[in-house]
């Protein structure tokens, strides 16, 4: 038996096939399995302006961000150097002074 992919939107597994399309049964989306296996390949990670970041680019902080456990928090405009992408709910880390290694979101980044 063939194995579909899951659904791209509601992540079902009860996906069908119709003409050459694989359709959704549960939130009626439909899509095209091999143009999903392209877009699948690649892991992109995007700054709040929609530029897409890469492992060792220079980001700044576009507002202040509080630290878990520390009085001080990171304020914006802080330049972050040599960030790694990891895929996870933060998808910064990087190193930053007088913090130490951190975990950022990229929607408070935009590209230096």
């Amino acid at each position: 038996m063939l194995e579909l992919s899951p659904c791209p939107q509601c992540k079902s597994t009860y996906t069908y096939e119709m003409d050459n399309l694989l359709v959704c049964p549960e939130c009626g989306f439909e899509w095209n399995a091999e143009e999903a296996a392209d877009a699948e390949t690649g892991f992109v990670v995007k700054d709040s302006n929609g530029n897409v970041l890469q492992d060792g680019d220079t980001v700044i902080t576009i507002k202040n961000l509080p630290v878990k456990g520390s009085s001080q928090s990171i304020k914006a405009g802080t330049k972050v150097k040599n960030i790694r992408l990891v895929d996870s709910d933060h998808n910064i880390d990087c190193k930053i002074d007088g913090f130490g290694a951190m975990a950022l979101k990229s929607e408070f980044v935009k590209k230096a």
